[in-house]
């Protein structure tokens, strides 16, 4: 692709080091922003900016947030003792659509993922184990997508479990197996929200 402007090749080049934004793709957004009035284009930079220097992650549960503790952490309408654990906040988005889950949340940032050179110790497995141990919770939500990883993140979280007297369960498999959490319908995530099945019987099936 040749650019008659290093200006215009340097912005089509970072924007394309976005996920799922190809070169072209990249270069019509670019095109499209510089139609775009100086305030307009100012806004998007700075909005981007501030929230990299200002955006925190949620003490209790690791989910992007403005303050220390995030929302839902902070509502004392929250069943404290019900908590689900999705991957990440794109998760926590879907579930909380649905309406049917009145728990809090613990993201883990991600799955384990030996391909990928992600182990247990690179996600937030550790703080949850803790806060089973502190007997804050009674039962645990696997609402991790149906791949061999999120299927390997959730085995290990259950060994480290073993002895605690935590209820453990995971959501129905209305979510086909390989799919990624986010994309399913509201619908049938809170039906598989709702219809949970205890996680020992996952492991016979």
């Amino acid at each position: 692709m040749d650019f008659s402007s290093k200006l215009l090749e340097n912005a089509v080049y970072e924007m394309s080091q976005l996920p799922g934004i190809g070169k072209r793709t990249a270069l019509r957004l670019v095109l499209h922003l510089l139609k775009q009035p100086n305030e307009r284009t100012a806004q998007l930079s700075n909005a981007l900016v501030q929230l990299r220097d200002t955006v925190k992650f949620c003490s209790n549960c690791h989910n992007i947030s403005d303050v220390a503790i995030c929302e839902l952490c902070a509502s004392p309408k929250r069943n404290r003792s019900l908590v689900c654990v999705v991957e990440d906040i794109r998760d926590v988005m879907a579930i909380e659509n649905t309406g049917q889950f009145n728990g809090l949340y613990h993201v883990l940032g991600g799955k384990i993922s030996p391909m990928e050179g992600v182990g247990p110790q690179e996600l937030y497995i550790d703080s949850l184990i803790n806060k089973a141990r502190k007997g804050e919770i009674k039962e645990l939500i696997f609402a991790l997508s149906s791949t061999m990883e999120g299927d390997t993140t959730n085995f290990y979280i259950y060994k480290q479990l073993e002895g605690l007297d935590i209820k453990t369960s995971t959501i129905a498999r209305g979510i086909s197996v390989g799919d990624e959490l986010e994309y399913a319908d509201e619908v049938t995530l809170g039906r598989s929200i709702l219809n949970r099945i205890p996680f020992e019987g996952s492991l016979k099936t």
